[in-house]
C-alpha cells in the first residue's frame, strides 16, 4: 500500500512530506527518503530538498521503488586470494545497511562466489556511490582489508565524470574541505570546523560546449566528494539529482584503481571502461 500525494503549491520534498503525512514521526519519513521509498512523478528519489512543483504526483510506498532489476552476476576484473575487484553497474549499492532492502553488490559477489559446501566472506575496501559504475574492491579477509587501508593514501583512484558546461579552466585542482550533513545526506563545501581536506584535481578530455568529459583523480576519498567538488565549482555532474538536476544516470564512473599489494609491495591496478549509456550522456 502506497501513499500518493499531489503537489499544489511549490515546496521541498521534505518539508511537503512533513505537512502532508500527519502523525508520520520525522525519522520514518527520512528513512523512507533515504531508503528510496519515496518517488516524484513515477522516478525515485532519496533527495530530502528536491524541488516540488504544482502538479507533481508524490508516491510513498513501504518498500523501494524499483527502476531496474539487479543483476544475478557480477563482472570480475581480478581475483586472487586475498582480493576480489568487480564492475559494479550504475544503480546497484556497493554494500547493504540494516535500513537497506534492496540488493548490493557486495550480497550478490558473495552470492556468486560461494559454494553449498562453502559460503565466501567477503569485506568491502572501497565503496562506491549507488549510481557510480566501475571499479569495487573486496577483500577476502578482515586483515587483508586492514592491510589494504593501511596503505590507501597510496591509491590511486581516477573517475570519468560529464558535467553540465564546459570547465574554465580546462584543467585545475580543487582544495576545499567538506563537511557532511546527515540532516540532508550531501556533503556541504568550505571551511568549518567540522569540515575535513579534500582535495580533487580534474582534466578536460573532450567537450560539446554543453556538456563536457573530464577525468577526475582524488587525493582523498570523501563521501559525495567528486560530486560536491564539482557543483561548488559550477559544473554539476550531469544527472546528479542531490548536486545538480534529475536525469536517467548519474554521469560518473570509477575508471581505474591503483594500490600497492600489502605482502609483496607490488602495485595492483584495476580498471574498467565506461559503458555505452555512461558516454550518450555526452550528447544528449
Amino acid at each position: 500500500m502506497s501513499e500518493k500525494l499531489h503537489v499544489k503549491e511549490s515546496s521541498g520534498l521534505l518539508t511537503f512530506l512533513g505537512a502532508q503525512l500527519q502523525g508520520w514521526a520525522r525519522s520514518k519519513i527520512k528513512q523512507r527518503l533515504q531508503s528510496g521509498c519515496v518517488s516524484v512523478n513515477g522516478v525515485s528519489t532519496t533527495q530530502h530538498d528536491f524541488a516540488l512543483n504544482v502538479g507533481d504526483l508524490v508516491e510513498v510506498g513501504a518498500t523501494p521503488k524499483v527502476t531496474n532489476s539487479s543483476p544475478s552476476q557480477l563482472e570480475i576484473l581480478y581475483s586472487d586470494r586475498d582480493i576480489i575487484a568487480i564492475n559494479k553497474p550504475a544503480g546497484l549499492l556497493s554494500v547493504g545497511t540494516t535500513k537497506e532492502t534492496q540488493q548490493h553488490a557486495l550480497a550478490i559477489l558473495r552470492n556468486q562466489l560461494s559454494r553449498r559446501s562453502q559460503a565466501v566472506k567477503l569485506w568491502p575496501v572501497n565503496r562506491i556511490d549507488r549510481d557510480t559504475s566501475g571499479v569495487l574492491l573486496f577483500a577476502t579477509s578482515r586483515e587483508m582489508r586492514e592491510a589494504v587501508m593501511a596503505k590507501w593514501d597510496q591509491a590511486e583512484k581516477t573517475y570519468l565524470a560529464i558535467v553540465e558546461g564546459c570547465p574554465t579552466p580546462a584543467e585545475g585542482t580543487i582544495d576545499q574541505p567538506l563537511r557532511a550533513d546527515e540532516e540532508e545526506y550531501r556533503m556541504h563545501v568550505g571551511a568549518h570546523p567540522d569540515a575535513k581536506p579534500a582535495i580533487t584535481h580534474f582534466k578536460t578530455e573532450r567537450t560539446n560546449g554543453k556538456r563536457t568529459l573530464l577525468q577526475v583523480r582524488i587525493e582523498t576519498g570523501r563521501q559525495h566528494q567528486i560530486r560536491a567538488h564539482l557543483s561548488w565549482l559550477g559544473y554539476p555532474v550531469v544527472g546528479d539529482q542531490r548536486y545538480g538536476t534529475q536525469g536517467i544516470r548519474m554521469g560518473l564512473h570509477a575508471l581505474r584503481l591503483k594500490i600497492v599489494n600489502p605482502k609483496n609491495g607490488k602495485e595492483l591496478t584495476f580498471e574498467t571502461p565506461a559503458p555505452a549509456d555512461f558516454f550518450a550522456l555526452l550528447n544528449k
